[in-house]
């Protein structure tokens, strides 16, 4: 099965230490970054979906993150 999250952070390197961390744990990057201004916060947000090919069936339940 694939799955897929969707990560996301103020544009700091707390957000590329999540992504680097999730390739490291085998995910995949999926398409381009993504950046928004959050104007209540006057920050930038940024986003990144990741994929990974794991065996099994997918619950909703699941801990993607654990995966």
């Amino acid at each position: 099965m694939k799955l897929y999250r969707f990560l996301s952070d103020d544009d700091t390197s707390a957000f590329c230490h999540k992504v680097s961390a999730a390739l490291s744990a085998g995910w995949a990057l999926h398409g381009g970054p993504t950046y928004a201004f959050d104007a209540a916060r006057g920050a930038m947000r940024c986003g990144q979906a990741v994929t990974k090919d794991v065996p099994g069936e997918y619950h909703p339940d699941m801990k993607l993150g654990e995966q």
